[in-house]
């Protein structure tokens, strides 16, 4: 197998999970936002990944995973949350409707703090397997002195 391959993998991994972090980091920053640019209060933005089949080399497009050939990750879109957006009271907000109710990003705290610890884990765990495979060459340089 071409050494590159773990590389290309665990590459294409943390490039999707850093902007995933990017993402819940600005929703984060928005938890409080009455006022965005499409109008209305923010809301709530996700990633969504997809597996893209790797070009390899004849020898690893025998290689499968769960009968699946090698994939990286790719991010194939940035969606906005549909779910209503909480309205509440508080007449003496600047955003405030005559009856005295403002619209607030629909973004719940611990989801978003859980999503950022998975993105986290997720990008740890490509950061290992990185680790492994450099590892894993040089030991396989040694063998040949």
């Amino acid at each position: 197998m071409d050494i590159a391959v773990p590389f290309a993998i665990s590459a294409s991994g943390l490039q999707a999970q850093r902007l995933r972090m990017n993402v819940i980091s600005s929703n984060l920053a928005n938890i409080h936002s009455t006022r965005a640019e499409q109008g209305g209060p923010y809301r709530r933005k996700d990633v969504i990944f997809a597996g893209v089949p790797m070009q390899t080399q004849p020898f690893e497009r025998l290689l499968m995973v769960a009968g699946k050939p090698l994939q990286t990750v790719e991010v194939t879109q940035i969606i906005e949350d549909s779910r209503e957006v909480k309205r509440i009271f508080d007449p003496g907000h600047p955003d405030a409707t005559p009856d005295g109710f403002v619209s607030m990003p629909n973004i719940n705290l611990m989801q978003e703090m859980v999503n950022l610890m998975t993105a986290s884990r997720s990008y740890e765990a490509n950061v290992t397997v990185i680790e492994a495979a450099k590892n894993m060459a040089l030991k396989a340089l040694e063998i040949g002195r």
